[in-house]
């Protein structure tokens, strides 16, 4: 059995579900010095993990979104984009909310 030794920092905002991600992103940290090189080569983990956590967090809003949103359509269609757009925002705000460390 192996284990690995992780900052106390590092285990605490892993969520269930995007660890793989997390710790691309922070190893692509790691690697690359601070600056627009590290934004360019960390750009699609940074999005990926974003919006992974967001999902995982947000199931259904999230979801919403994705099918209502996708494409334009009729003025009903982007009213319901609208309105998925304002739950999400309201779920991630209860997120925030309620564990404030994130």
């Amino acid at each position: 059995m192996t284990t690995t030794t992780k900052k106390p920092a590092e285990e605490a905002t892993e969520i269930r579900g995007c660890e793989r991600l997390q710790r691309a992103l922070i190893e692509c940290h790691r690697r690359m010095p601070v600056g627009p090189a590290r934004e360019s080569a960390c750009r699609h983990l940074n999005r990926a993990t974003a919006q992974c956590l967001v999902s995982v967090a947000c199931p259904e809003e999230c979801e919403a979104v994705r099918s209502l949103c996708s494409s334009s359509g009729t003025a009903l269609k982007r009213s319901q984009c609208q309105a998925a757009q304002v739950s999400l925002s309201v779920c991630l705000s209860s997120c925030q909310l309620s564990n404030p460390s994130l």
